[in-house]
């Protein structure tokens, strides 16, 4: 299956996210670093044109930063990266987690590994809103719970498609 049809799956399509927990752990791993690539570029992009400020914490660190001069793109994109890939990673383990208990209240068949790939493919429109909620001030306090509403819920609505355990 190609990337572009699990992204366009991902958005509306509760049954096939079920099923995407039967894809290769590659795939799901490809799918999430093109997120982390997508984080990453746009949070770099705002540092370069100084919407986002890495050095202002204290007078040294800005010093330092002066001092260094042009290598500080680089390190910024490389810590940009680690950053977001920690993030995400973090993100989808925790959402996982969360799957495996609706799984156990829902009655259906529970394993970390397959409820993991479910919650990396449902994790598309949470941070596609990250994303959208970047640009308004007003909602940025309150997007780590709307996206994390969003997320719930779209595991929840695959996780109807799981298969029953047997009694």
């Amino acid at each position: 299956m190609k990337l572009h049809q699990v992204f366009k799956a991902s958005l509306y399509e509760p049954k096939k996210l079920a099923a995407f927990r039967l894809l290769s752990i590659g795939k799901v791993f490809q799918y999430t670093f093109g997120f982390v690539t997508l984080f990453t570029l746009i949070s770099f992009i705002r540092f370069t044109v100084g919407d986002a400020v890495l050095f202002e914490a204290s007078p040294e660190l800005m010093e330092y930063s002066q001092s260094i001069g042009g290598l500080v793109y680089p390190i910024a994109f490389i810590f940009q990266l680690v950053i977001s890939t920690f993030y995400i990673f973090v993100r989808i383990c925790l959402f996982a987690y969360i799957g495996v208990l609706l799984l156990k209240m829902m009655k259906r068949r529970d394993d970390y590994r397959f409820i993991w790939r479910t919650s990396a493919i449902s994790m598309t429109v949470p941070i596609l809103l990250t994303f959208f909620f970047d640009f308004f001030p007003l909602i940025k306090p309150y997007s780590l719970v709307l996206t994390s509403i969003v997320h719930i819920a779209y595991i929840a609505a695959a996780a109807r498609y799981y298969p029953k355990t047997a009694r």
